[in-house]
């Protein structure tokens, strides 16, 4: 986690819920690949990004963000590097809909 964007328990908790919420009330997921969500994640004011590990014996890397009223989803081989000033919580998994 970075400086600052350590969040507790409850708060991790609460600010995923938030989103997985905010995706079943608008039922609008966007899958990108890792250059689309490091894209969005440039352009967003405070950006929350919700990690998780992905595939097979986790091996693979899911992150979550939402922007303008949409959720992204993107999934990489490798970690991706997310700047300083972004808040993150580490989950223990990421489920999105087939």
């Amino acid at each position: 986690m970075s400086a600052g964007g350590a969040v507790g328990a409850s708060g991790a908790a609460g600010a995923a819920a938030a989103i997985i919420q905010a995706v079943r009330a608008s039922g609008v997921l966007v899958r990108v690949e890792p250059p689309g969500f490091g894209t969005i994640l440039s352009v967003a004011e405070a950006p929350l990004v919700v990690t998780a590990p992905a595939g097979w014996r986790g091996r693979k890397f899911a992150y979550l963000t939402s922007y303008k009223g949409l959720a992204f989803h993107c999934v990489s081989r490798s970690a991706l590097p997310l700047p300083e000033h972004i808040e993150v919580v580490e989950a223990k998994r990421i489920w999105v809909p087939g």
